[in-house]
């Protein structure tokens, strides 16, 4: 894994992903009102629960391998617990530990 200098954390996200693969119960919405999870595709969106559908403990839009490469699929309309994730912050550093990533 590569330490990115242009990051704040200095962690390179897009090698990374161990947030969006650590904990089916971090993916929550929380600030979403309707039309914004409407935004998020349904194959992507677990009603009955409030969050992103989830795949085990890995969020089922994010695509690629933890550690090494990953995208979110569906990025721009992610919610917001996602866009508050910052590299190297608390969270972020229990899920690098999780998967056996640097911290």
């Amino acid at each position: 894994m590569t330490r990115d200098p242009a990051d704040p954390g200095g962690f390179a996200c897009q090698e990374c992903g161990a947030c969006c693969a650590y904990s089916a119960e971090w993916p929550r919405f929380s600030t979403e009102d309707d039309a914004d999870i409407a935004r998020i595709p349904a194959a992507y969106v677990d009603d009955p629960a409030g969050r992103m559908r989830c795949e085990g403990e890995r969020c089922s839009a994010l695509e690629g391998r933890v550690g090494e490469r990953v995208a979110c699929k569906v990025y721009a309309v992610r919610p917001e617990v996602c866009r508050t994730c910052e590299p190297g912050d608390p969270e972020c550093l229990i899920a690098r530990r999780h998967h056996g990533l640097p911290v």
